[in-house]
Formats: C-alpha cells, sequence, structure tokens
C-alpha cells in the first residue's frame, strides 16, 4: 500500500522498538510507523516520545505488513525512517 512507500525505499530505517525508541530519543527518526496489532504497553513509550518531540506516527495495519515493508520475515511492532 501508499503508506509503505516511503519506508520501503529508505536508505537507512530502524525496524523493532528498541531501535526505533533509540532513533527517535536521538533526534534521527523523521517519520515513525507503529503497528496497530502491537501490544499497547510495548508501543507507548514510543507514541509518547514523539508526542513530545514532534515526530509524525503512522499508524498502520498490521505487524506483519510492518515487517515485510522493512524487509523483514517477522512481523514487527515499530519501526522509523531515519534516511530517506
Amino acid at each position: 500500500a501508499m503508506v509503505y512507500k516511503r519506508l520501503i525505499s529508505a536508505r537507512k530505517r530502524t525496524v523493532g522498538t528498541k531501535q526505533t525508541l533509540k532513533a527517535v530519543e536521538r533526534g534521527l527518526a523523521r517519520v515513525v510507523y507503529v503497528a496497530r496489532t502491537a501490544d499497547r504497553h510495548i508501543v507507548e513509550p514510543i507514541l509518547q516520545i514523539c508526542a513530545q518531540k514532534g515526530i509524525p506516527v503512522i499508524q498502520v495495519d498490521s505487524m506483519q505488513a510492518l515487517g515485510k515493508a522493512c524487509r523483514i520475515e517477522v512481523g514487527c511492532a515499530s519501526a522509523a525512517i531515519t534516511e530517506d
């Protein structure tokens, strides 16, 4: 889908909550993707810090689709673009 286009073509991205949280904290994340099917307590810290820092968050339908867009075989709860 269109929503993943930028993520798929990104030169650099983070995959998974640990990496994504780090990128957000360091101010490297340009846009963050969060799967609606992810456990809320896992993605909540990312949502909060993105809100504080004014980083756009795109909610996507599933962890599976998000993982696929990041070119991994498994689902992931969140991802970020650090370089377009």
